[in-house]
């Protein structure tokens, strides 16, 4: 099963949480901490865009198996990915990989428009060696299985967007797997 946490669970969905720097931190901190998550697999944050107080919170709290930078293909979304994966090196987070987000529409004729750009992110893992965990096209299905409360990839396994996520999601799972089995000795 899938465990999720977020501040939206604990307030009205009408009231905006306005956080400076110290009160996100501390949130995040309690997460971590008293949140019964039992026995887990994976944890998995979901974190805004940048360098901030929530991912050096994080990265200082609890040890990190690392980090997949999703981003979109346009410039400005890989100005702050630069910046994020410029963080996680310094402060000595693997990261796993890097996943495009919104990479292209399909039209209706099988035509791929490349709204934001062109293989942005993956042009960009390969400049800073990453390893490039899949481009994730344009599918309205994905909003409406996040509105329908449907995850996308079971609603419509054969979709090209469910196929990336699949992809990225088992890439993932094999390099902390590798990862695990060399800190263990390779047991």
């Amino acid at each position: 099963g899938v465990k999720l946490m977020s501040i939206g669970f604990l307030v009205d969905s009408e009231t905006a949480v306005i956080w400076r720097g110290p009160m996100a931190s501390s949130a995040i901190k309690q997460f971590i901490s008293d949140v019964d998550w039992k026995d887990l697999d994976y944890l998995i944050f979901d974190l805004p865009p940048g360098t901030g107080d929530i991912q050096i919170t994080i990265s200082q709290t609890i040890p990190l198996s690392g980090a997949v930078i999703v981003t979109t293909p346009q410039d400005v979304a890989l100005a702050d990915v630069s910046k994020a994966v410029s963080m996680f090196r310094k402060v000595h987070i693997p990261i796993l990989g890097l996943l495009e987000n919104m990479s292209y529409y399909e039209l209706p004729d099988g035509t791929k428009d490349y709204i934001f750009g062109h293989h942005g992110g993956e042009i960009f893992a390969k400049t800073q060696g990453l390893a490039f965990l899949g481009a994730i096209p344009i599918d309205r299905g994905v909003r409406e299985g996040g509105d329908s409360g449907t995850p996308y990839v079971i609603g419509r396994p054969e979709s090209a967007a469910a196929k990336a996520i699949n992809g990225a999601a088992m890439e993932v799972a094999r390099r902390v797997s590798i990862m695990n089995a060399e800190l263990s000795g390779g047991h």
